[in-house]
Order: C-alpha cells, then sequence, then structure tokens
C-alpha cells in the first residue's frame, strides 16, 4: 500500500474518531470503530514503510491496555453488585424470602433505604472509575510513545503534540469535561498530522549536526 494511501486512511479514520461524539452522527460506536480501524492500518502501513516497529506496536498496546481495562473495570462492577444486591433488596423488601421470582409481588420500602446499604454501591462506582481512569493513562502512554516515534520518523511534529495532549487529556478525565475535551482535539490533531505527512519521504530531513 503506497504511503499517500496511508496518510489518507490514518487522516480520514482519525477524523472519523472525531466527529464520532457528535450526537445523532454516530451509532453504536460504529463511526469510532471504522476509524480506528483506520488508523492502525495506517499505523501498520507507516511502521513498514520507515522500518519502524514500535509505531505500530505501541499502538497496539495501548489497544490491548484500553480493552483489558474495560473488561476488569466490567468485572468489578458485576462483583460488586452481586455482593451487595442481596443486602439491598433484603432492606427494600423486607418481607422478601429470598425467592426471586416474588419479587415482582412485593412493594418496595424506601424508607429502610439508608447510606450504609448504598454504600457499597457507590464503592463500586468508585472502584470501577478508577480503573479505567488508570488503564485509560497507561493506554494513552503507550499510544504517545507510536506517535513520537511517527512524529521522528515522519517529521510531522503534530503527531507529538497529539500523543502529549492525549496523555494529558487521560490524566485529567477525573477532571471529566477537560480531559474528554483534550483528547477529543488530540483525535483531530492526528487526523491533520496524518494529512500533512510527505508520502515520499523515508527518514526525516536533518540538518548539520551542531557544534558541541
Amino acid at each position: 500500500m503506497s504511503g499517500e494511501t496511508s496518510k489518507i486512511l490514518g487522516g480520514v479514520g482519525a477524523l472519523l474518531m472525531f466527529i464520532g461524539i457528535i450526537p445523532y452522527i454516530n451509532y453504536f460506536g460504529i463511526l469510532e470503530l471504522v476509524g480506528l480501524i483506520l488508523v492502525f492500518v495506517a499505523l501498520y502501513n507507516f511502521g513498514s514503510h520507515y522500518k519502524e516497529g514500535g509505531i505500530f506496536n505501541n499502538a497496539l498496546y495501548g489497544l490491548i491496555m484500553g480493552i483489558v481495562g474495560v473488561v476488569v473495570a466490567v468485572a468489578a462492577a458485576v462483583i460488586a453488585i452481586l455482593t451487595s444486591l442481596t443486602n439491598f433488596l433484603d432492606a427494600i423488601f423486607p418481607t422478601w424470602n429470598g425467592d426471586w421470582t416474588a419479587l415482582s409481588t412485593l412493594t418496595p420500602d424506601l424508607s429502610n433505604l439508608t447510606f450504609d446499604v448504598i454504600m457499597p454501591f457507590i464503592t463500586g462506582a468508585i472502584l470501577v472509575f478508577v480503573i479505567l481512569w488508570v488503564f485509560s493513562i497507561i493506554s494513552a502512554f503507550f499510544v504517545r510513545r507510536s506517535m513520537i516515534k511517527l512524529s521522528a520518523k515522519s517529521d510531522v511534529h503534530l503527531f507529538s503534540t497529539a500523543g502529549l495532549l492525549l496523555l494529558i487529556g487521560a490524566v485529567l478525565i477525573i477532571a471529566f469535561g477537560i480531559g474528554l475535551i483534550l483528547i477529543w482535539i488530540s483525535a483531530l490533531l492526528i487526523a491533520i498530522a496524518f494529512f500533512r505527512i510527505r508520502a515520499g519521504q523515508t527518514q526525516p530531513t536533518t540538518s548539520a549536526a551542531a557544534p558541541t
């Protein structure tokens, strides 16, 4: 696959990931998925083109860490719910005898819904958030390494900037809006950076070494 085709795939893919967050445009994450596939194809091709395996491998490690984070978070959520659900149901259905089929016939008594009953669910939610946060930072770290390597090989420094913005956004996810906006913007910067690649260039232009 030519370098020109690869940069178009990467640019279009990153743009799809950028616009995928807009309501009424994206359905079930299809745009992000298609965009992610296109970006990974481009990264693989540029890794081969520049003979730098780290361009694709680090991005792949980042994707794997993201998937692992989601799996661990879902497992933690399920465990938290299952371990707290019985006590919760006993509190709001005092007459419940343990028969799950009888729940639909019972009337909940919310007066027994105390903070102690709800606290396990709050703790579980916080745990899930922390897991997703930590793994998103690890994932962004690897993606940034990929962007740094691609930046060095392609001489398009915007890749490095986008990678740094992505990492900062992942760290600031705890601040919700700020972190997500930075991650969103980083996708746009990656798209622009792909379109700036000079496909025929195999190594960055180097200047004469400065005197030591």
